[in-house]
């Protein structure tokens, strides 16, 4: 980057304080102005991935000799399933607390700033994220308590042969008495059932577990007929959400091995019951219709609206009623859908599941109405590497069924940037991660699997950072440069013209003269030159204000296709780059992290980086 780029690019990262931070990050100010909550995947509903709130974190600490390990908790539980013993794998992210008054065991009666975290194997765990001092000092990484919420089966090796206990990141309601946190298991005898715990103490609350089955959700789905399959078909693997009221708590389901529809489900909290449910097509066929398993899971606007991405439907499936892959879909608190958006070549898609299911929805806090007029937008990506814009306000979709089939690139109807992409000649969604195909982008040939994380600068100026795997060459899954890119949300007022300098004017310039605001796009604004990752989490953000900004990712270290419970699976990577210049501040090296999930995000509070592997290990300024 050339000097005068990077002063240009820093003088809007780095003014601090005309940086106007969105209200709901999932996280609040308490008494000292610090509290840094991160109550569920992504921090909150909106799924941003953005804590504006830390201070010691900077691009020079993090880059210097003093910033490395500082701590491990205890392995988490192992489990024995059909005579072999398997150890414990974190899928789901880790979730944050700033003061839990814990009510039960030796600990009773003390506040903790405590650390969530769900395991495979079916057990949740609450364990203290900084050491206290006084009468009764308790070091960093101690187990608060645990809870074993299932016996978990084996359904597939599609998610690493670890047991499928839970797998989707649970959610945290601090305004509930007690405050709880919500978990999905899958037990191998009484199949899916969803938990509320305690959260001072762990224990399961009077009503709980509401169980989810075929029988339950079928006088609720609201796009049936179809079938929820057993739950050795089905991977609840997107993270959980909850209504602005907290009170109804919504489930994502897909299918393994294209033997199952995906499916929407609302619990009402407070009656303990199903309430609605989605199904991806009105089908009681075992095959692949609109699964729901991105990690991030479902986004929640304030106004309660619910937004999620599907994956792909059966070749061939194009325009026939209720079938909703390769889609966004909206619907309303009671899982009615309001609105849909589908690519123009998904029927391409469908054929080779290239989908938008592996990739979560974003929603971009309000834009300057004065500076377009998309202000309600929302971003997600695809397993091609495409990422997507789309005015919130107007979807352009049906909502019977997806619209025809296209192959005109022009004719998509997201919010396309107003230049040819190179990959069609002509105007078309954006591709970040490449080559371009839509015959290659399954399994281990998937491009992006993640949620953009959000990032404002100084001037208002809204940034999206994606993390994905360009290939060399579209059929082999070799990983080239970059595997991180800064996207703008390219807001500006269309230029009418130079007004014409009046007779006898002192200034040789032209004055250009800005028309009325334009419809946002996305723009790659940067990208790294050096990172190759094999299958990367969702990228966070951290940043004090506008300053002093920097990407987390943890990458999995290996491809798609691999196992986890093999002898020789690979440790995971957590990686640091400089939101500024794109370059690398740090790595872990493969000692330091052990064998963990696939698609979970490091989770950074005051100052510490925890990472969920068979456990939490934490990192920071030593």
């Amino acid at each position: 980057m050339s000097r005068p780029a990077r002063y240009r690019l820093l003088t809007l990262l780095c003014l601090a304080a005309l940086c106007r931070v969105p209200a709901d990050l999932g996280q609040t100010r308490g008494a000292n102005g610090t509290s840094v909550n991160k109550l569920m995947f992504h921090g909150g509903r909106e799924r941003l991935g953005w804590n504006p709130l830390e201070t010691e974190l900077t691009p020079e600490t993090v880059a210097s000799a003093a910033f490395g390990p500082l701590w491990n908790s205890p392995a988490f539980d192992a489990v024995a399933i059909g005579g072999v013993t398997y150890p414990p794998h974190l899928y789901a992210s880790l979730l944050y607390a700033d003061d839990v008054a814990i009510s039960a065991g030796p600990h009773a009666g003390s506040s903790f700033r405590v650390i969530f975290a769900a395991t495979s194997n079916g057990y949740v765990y609450a364990v203290n994220g900084f050491a206290t001092a006084g009468a009764n000092p308790l070091p960093a990484g101690a187990v608060l308590w645990s809870r074993s919420l299932c016996a978990p089966g084996i359904n597939s090796n599609l998610d690493g042969g670890v047991p499928v206990g839970i797998l989707g990141t649970p959610a945290i309601d601090l305004d509930h008495a007690p405050p709880r946190l919500y978990a999905a298991c899958d037990d191998r005898v009484s199949g899916w059932q969803v938990f509320a715990l305690d959260l001072t103490s762990g224990n399961i609350l009077p009503g709980w577990p509401v169980a989810i089955n075929d029988a339950a959700l079928a006088p609720v789905n609201h796009n049936g007929p179809a079938q929820f399959q057993e739950a050795t078909h089905m991977s609840q693997r997107g993270a959980l959400n909850l209504s602005p009221d907290g009170a109804l708590l919504y489930i994502p389901f897909g299918g393994y091995d294209d033997k199952a529809a995906g499916w929407m489900i609302a619990i009402d909290v407070n009656a303990r019951r199903l309430a609605a449910a989605f199904s991806g097509a009105p089908s009681t066929e075992m095959t692949a219709n609109g699964g729901m398993w991105a990690a991030g899971g479902p986004a929640v606007d304030a106004g309660g609206l619910v937004y999620a991405t599907t994956g792909n439907s059966p070749d061939g499936s194009g325009g026939a009623h209720g079938v909703w892959g390769q889609s966004l879909l909206v619907w309303d608190r009671m899982l009615h859908l309001v609105a849909t958006y589908t690519p123009f070549d998904y029927c391409q898609w469908d054929t080779n599941d290239i989908d938008l299911g592996g990739n979560s929805p974003l929603l971009v806090p309000n834009v300057d109405p004065a500076t377009t007029t998309t202000t309600h937008i929302v971003a997600f990506g695809s397993k091609q590497g495409s990422v997507y814009l789309v005015d919130r306000d107007h979807l352009p979709g049906r909502l019977d069924h997806r619209p025809p089939c296209a192959t005109d690139s022009a004719s998509d109807r997201s919010l396309v940037p107003p230049d040819p992409q190179p990959q069609f000649g002509a105007r078309g969604p954006l591709q970040v991660f490449r080559p371009y195909s839509e015959v290659y982008g399954s399994i281990d040939l998937a491009k992006m699997r993640s949620t953009p994380a959000y990032f404002q600068g100084a001037s208002g100026t809204g940034y999206l950072f994606v993390a994905g795997s360009t290939k060399a060459v579209a059929d082999q899954p070799d990983v080239i440069p970059p595997s991180l890119a800064r996207l703008k949300i390219v807001t500006r007022p269309a230029l009418s013209g130079p007004l014409p300098v009046p007779p006898g004017s002192r200034s040789a310039r032209a004055i250009l003269l800005s028309g009325p605001p334009t419809a946002a796009y996305l723009s790659i604004d940067g990208a790294d030159n050096s990172l190759r990752f094999l299958s990367p989490g969702s990228p966070v953000v951290s940043s004090n204000g506008a300053r002093d900004a920097i990407v987390w990712v943890l990458d999995a270290n290996q491809f798609r296709s691999k196992v986890l419970v093999d002898a020789t699976a690979a440790t995971p990577v957590l990686y640091a780059i400089d939101a500024t210049t794109m370059a690398p501040l740090w790595h872990s090296t493969p000692p330091q992290l052990h064998v963990g999930g696939k698609y979970n995000t490091p989770l950074i509070a005051h100052g510490v980086v925890f990472a969920g592997t068979d456990r939490i290990q934490a990192f920071g300024l030593r």
